[in-house]
């Protein structure tokens, strides 16, 4: 899960790279970012890289997303206090526990990951952080988590193959956003907003790469 820059921050860490480019602007993201320390959401092998701008691995052949991506992704996304957020792909649990710090005790985040060794892996980084109010889930989590439905804001950190799925935009609120990156080989980001019950707007952002989002005909959480 990559976007599209990889390059060594400056003396200071991503943060201080993020903040230059203007990528990482709004104040409530800035101080999740600088609550939220990426180097407990990765395996010790790793750790030496944790202030670097780059993806990397978490194991299971997936990684953690580059800090400009997750950034990037939030931004658009804009979770606000209380907000109910639909996560993943949550890997690691490094976004999980920016949305968290951003929804705040009032909001929940439900978090689907597919493989069973990287949610513990995750749920763990989480409760280790201090944050509470997060759910985790191993399921298919292109099919959502209907139960909890319907969410603020969702957020997917792996790719759908040719479009959005059609369980997610349904389990969106009114004036909710989903950000999700499509397609194959590189993806175009697509910001969803729901407008009404029937009709939802588009925004799209092209040239980055994750890792595909795999439908694996499980049982959505109940």
């Amino acid at each position: 899960m990559r976007g599209r820059r990889s390059v060594r921050v400056a003396e200071g860490g991503y943060l201080r790279e993020l903040l230059q480019s203007g990528v990482l602007r709004t104040s409530p993201l800035i101080a999740a970012f600088e609550r939220i320390d990426r180097a407990a959401f990765i395996p010790a092998s790793v750790r030496d890289a944790a202030a670097l701008n780059i993806p990397l691995p978490i194991g299971h052949a997936q990684t953690i997303s580059q800090p400009w991506t997750v950034a990037f992704m939030l931004e658009a996304l804009q979770p606000q206090p209380g907000d109910a957020v639909l996560d993943v792909g949550s890997g690691s649990g490094w976004a999980t526990a920016l949305l968290a710090d951003l929804v705040g005790p009032r909001g929940h985040v439900y978090a689907i990951e597919r493989i069973p060794a990287l949610r513990a892996f995750g749920e763990r980084n989480v409760l280790r952080a201090g944050l509470r109010n997060v759910t985790f889930a191993t399921g298919d989590g292109s099919r959502g988590w209907p139960a909890a439905a319907p969410f603020q804001r969702i957020h997917v950190a792996a790719a759908a193959p040719r479009a959005v799925p059609e369980p997610l935009k349904e389990q969106l609120a009114v004036g909710g956003r989903l950000i999700i990156p499509v397609g194959e080989w590189t993806q175009t980001l697509v910001l969803v907003t729901r407008k009404d019950p029937e009709q939802f707007t588009e925004r799209r952002y092209p040239d980055f790469q994750f890792v595909p989002l795999v439908s694996d005909h499980e049982s959505s959480p109940a």
